[in-house]
């Protein structure tokens, strides 16, 4: 092979590289946005109009995974990797808000990082609607999405989490301990 047959060759890969990493950037970004748009539906209790958000990531997630074909390269890619988690949290806020619990997220195929990740941001979100129920007296739900956290933060405290998802955890551990004192509060002002 010559020189110039060389730089051939890795210019046409590299090209190949830069368009496929730009649509990927592209399309998690909407993706992305779709699943952070479900979030605030739910907050708001706009069930339908969240699930019409999440099939659109969910629809945008599988294309990209089945014109990638599952190379890894997409695994690789931070756009891709923050908009599977962030539709992970989506999801499984979404599951909570409609059957109070979480379970296996069967639409989309997820590596277990954006899971542990989607988890940990989900006890955020259970956090923020703590809050909007304890301000609208709701207590009762309030304190069994306060439970869900706890069952949550009991569960991935088997792991030995470290790095990225060690910080992620400890966020959600420190969410645990603010949704306690929320409803520490809220029961001593009542009594």
């Amino acid at each position: 092979m010559s020189e110039v047959q060389l730089f051939s060759k890795l210019k046409k890969e590299y090209d190949h590289y830069y368009l496929s990493r730009q649509r990927i950037i592209g399309v998690a970004n909407d993706a992305l946005a779709n699943a952070k748009q479900a979030i605030f539906s739910l907050h708001r209790d706009e069930i339908k109009e969240a699930e019409k958000l999440l099939l659109t990531a969910e629809n945008k997630l599988s294309g990209l995974r089945k014109y990638f074909n599952q190379n890894l390269f997409l695994e690789d890619e931070g756009a891709y990797r923050a908009a599977i988690e962030e539709y992970a949290e989506a999801k499984l806020f979404w599951q909570v808000m409609t059957k109070g619990k979480i379970d296996f997220i069967k639409n989309i195929n997820l590596y277990f990082a954006g899971y542990l990740g989607g988890l940990c941001d989900l006890t955020g979100e259970l956090l923020r609607k703590i809050i909007l129920l304890a301000t609208a007296e709701r207590f009762k739900e309030a304190q069994k999405l306060k439970d869900i956290i706890a069952d949550i933060i009991a569960q991935m405290i088997k792991f030995n989490l470290t790095g990225y998802l060690r910080n992620k955890f400890d966020a959600a551990k420190h969410n645990l301990r603010k949704a306690e004192e929320i409803l520490y509060d809220v029961k001593m002002r009542r009594h």
